[in-house]
């Protein structure tokens, strides 16, 4: 008898089951509808839009001041000067030759001391902006050096202060090469964001990891994906009309 009440009533029970699987997934919610976009895409966002502003504006001017005095104390400078150029040009190289991962372990202590916490966004906003300095300083010195000789010879013939061909001739020449400049460090920025996410940076990368990868979501990951390929390309097309913009010559 009990084995007929089984064989009867096991399909019966197994249907609502199996329905209730298969439903499973879409009670979830997938694509935009998923629970870890509604509530998670617009923090991760900003997280990242945080750590790519906050380290590229400080970045690009600790850069600047750098490869400014590379140029200035390089072979012909203003202001020769070979032992503090070879000094300068050492350190700038060594941290340019440290991968960014490497820099979060290093600077851990610094980073507490600067943003009150070694995790989260903005602790890693200390390494990604010193990573992000060294890079950036070479990318002024080239875009200086690649001034015309002449103009600058034409206006020390005159008589400018060595102020004035910095800024009034170095600088304004190389203002739209430099604008591209920061328009790629930006975009390499928005990388390192979403690598320091994958070890606790917090941002895009985070949330393609944690709720993309981990959970077996591919909806996820690929939303998170085109979120990252829309913002580099909004960062390049403001770049370039505002290289487009500065350009005097």
């Amino acid at each position: 008898m009990t084995t007929l009440l089984s064989a009867v009533l096991s399909p019966a029970l197994s249907v609502p089951v199996a329905s209730a699987a298969a439903a499973l997934p879409n009670e979830r919610g997938t694509w935009f509808d998923a629970p870890e976009i509604k509530d998670g895409l617009a923090r991760a966002t900003f997280e990242t839009l945080a750590m790519v502003g906050i380290s590229t504006v400080i970045a690009s001017a600790l850069g600047l001041v750098l490869g400014m005095i590379l140029v200035a104390t390089g072979r012909g400078g203003l202001l020769p000067s070979p032992l503090l150029n070879k000094t300068l040009g050492f350190i700038v190289n060594v941290g340019r030759a440290i991968p960014f991962i490497i820099f979060v372990f290093i600077l851990i202590g610094f980073s507490r001391a600067i943003a009150g916490t070694g995790s989260a966004w903005q602790g890693f906003t200390v390494p990604l902006t010193i990573s992000a300095a060294f890079y950036f300083a070479r990318l002024v010195e080239s875009n200086l050096m690649g001034v015309e000789r002449g103009k600058v010879e034409a206006v020390l013939m005159m008589g400018a202060s060595r102020t004035r061909i910095m800024f009034g001739v170095l600088m304004r020449e190389a203002l739209p090469a430099l604008v591209q400049s920061v328009t790629i460090l930006a975009v390499t920025l928005v990388g390192y964001s979403a690598m320091a996410g994958a070890v606790g940076g917090g941002g895009l990368g985070a949330m393609a990891q944690n709720a993309g990868y981990y959970n077996n979501r591919p909806d996820v990951l690929m939303i998170v994906v085109v979120v990252l390929v829309l913002l580099v390309m909004v960062i390049q097309a403001l770049g370039d009309m505002l290289s487009r913009l500065v350009d005097h010559r």
